[in-house]
């Protein structure tokens, strides 16, 4: 019989140690999660925040959460969802790049609104495509004003961004949020490389702003109805039942944005007071049982007799 040499022996399963579930599943890079929640141990306690964007088939969430020993504490959310509130139709689309850039500047616009920095910390007044940064242009006007008022200057919201295990591509879903919550006033360390439109080279603002605006999918709509006209109105019917053309679109999300910063708060539901259980009969002892038939064998005498 041939040696064969033994790997996995007893001593390897004595000090096997079984991975995280998320990890067996396939649903946390724990790697990356350290570095996002590590925190300097002189910050006592402090959290720190980050900004979470998950897009799915029918949806993109937008977290704001920091972690605890028991789990992740959720301070804010917003999702693509809630936009058709904002006066956006819900057949258009509610998980492209400008819904996902109006789901990061509704988490941004209401996260600041519940911790009270919207009126010092606005943003941006228009999506433009251009590198924002509230840090920077907000930040010394708000403390300089501030400081004439005699008050104690607050900085800005700060998060860091968490992908997950998304693909950080050039023009990546993901990065439409991080743009839209940096125009609507937080501060968001990043860069302009992965927008669509960044080369190694330069970077192209306009590109960006026709991607916030849907301005791309209205170059389509107007070739396709010039050149296949019935394949327009199959593949575009959605946009004409909601009365939706190519040239009304860029207005379209203006007015969505204009209205996300009108009102960011979220409307809570009326819940619906619980349905009363109906409640099982309480079972019988023996003895009760035996009590219960020598009464209607009474009864039963009773009006046998009076017949």
């Amino acid at each position: 019989m041939p040696f064969v040499k033994v790997v996995k022996n007893k001593a390897y399963y004595k000090r096997f140690q079984v991975k995280y579930r998320r990890r067996r599943l396939g649903k946390t890079d724990y790697r990356a999660r350290k570095g996002l929640i590590i925190q300097d141990k002189n910050k006592y306690n402090t959290p720190k925040y980050r900004l979470i964007v998950r897009v799915s088939n029918r949806d993109i969430t937008a977290q704001i959460a920091s972690a605890k020993v028991e789990g992740d504490a959720i301070l804010c959310a917003a999702y693509s969802h809630e936009l058709p509130k904002f006066g956006l139709p819900a057949k258009i689309g509610l998980t492209n790049y400008a819904a996902a850039y109006a789901t990061g500047l509704l988490l941004a616009r209401r996260v600041l609104t519940k911790l009270g920095l919207s009126d010092i910390y606005k943003g941006a007044k228009e999506a433009t495509g251009e590198d924002y940064n509230v840090a920077v242009s907000e930040e010394a006007q708000a403390q300089q004003k501030l400081k004439e008022d005699g008050e104690k200057g607050k900085r800005p919201f700060r998060v860091v961004l968490d992908v997950g295990l998304a693909r950080t591509s050039t023009g990546a879903k993901v990065f439409g949020a991080l743009k839209g919550a940096c125009d609507g006033g937080l501060d968001v360390p990043h860069s302009n490389s992965r927008f669509p439109g960044s080369t190694k080279e330069e970077y192209n603002a306009e590109t960006l702003r026709n991607y916030i605006f849907g301005k791309h999918v209205a170059d389509y709509m107007e070739h396709l109805k010039s050149e296949d006209p019935q394949r327009y109105e199959k593949q575009f019917s959605r946009f004409l039942s909601a009365k939706v053309t190519a040239e009304g679109l860029e207005g379209m999300y203006k007015k969505l944005h204009a209205a996300i910063r009108a009102n960011p708060v979220a409307t809570k539901k009326a819940r619906k007071a619980p349905a009363v259980r109906r409640q099982r009969r309480q079972r019988l002892v023996a003895t009760q049982k035996h009590a219960n038939a020598q009464q209607r064998i009474e009864n039963m005498r009773r009006k046998a007799a009076s017949a």
